[in-house]
């Protein structure tokens, strides 16, 4: 997972010279859980199919030229490592922001499942 590498593959896309602003998240293995339990790690489960549809659905947001994802998927992760990294490239502040928004909260909620190990 590399967010430099991703932004160049943004940067290289045929519409690029009509965005305006790139965001990025860059979702890490925090040490607490929400209900405040110390966390070891995490594994991310993904269903891809849903991912692509979501994928899909942005890049067709009017004024989004790009939007590149990665997840850390089927691998045991620490605290800090890396989750995902979702980067969103269009043409003015409002449309980038609410695209990525929603982009993250669809993701979160309908294609990525989490298994959070926990410290005794």
């Amino acid at each position: 997972m590399n967010a430099a590498d991703m932004l160049q593959s943004i940067k290289s896309h045929p519409d690029y010279h009509c965005a305006g602003m790139v965001l990025c998240h860059n979702g890490v293995v925090r040490a607490t859980s929400r209900d405040g339990r110390k966390v070891s790690g995490l594994r991310v489960a993904v269903d891809h199919d849903r991912l692509e549809a979501i994928l899909h659905r942005a890049r067709q947001t009017p004024g989004i030229v790009d939007v590149q994802v990665e997840i850390a998927e089927d691998r045991d992760l620490s605290v800090g490592d890396d989750v995902m990294v979702l980067i969103v490239a269009g043409d003015i502040r409002e449309n980038v922001i609410r695209t990525l928004e929603n982009t993250l909260n669809d993701i979160k909620t309908t294609v990525t499942s989490k298994t959070e190990y926990f410290i005794d």
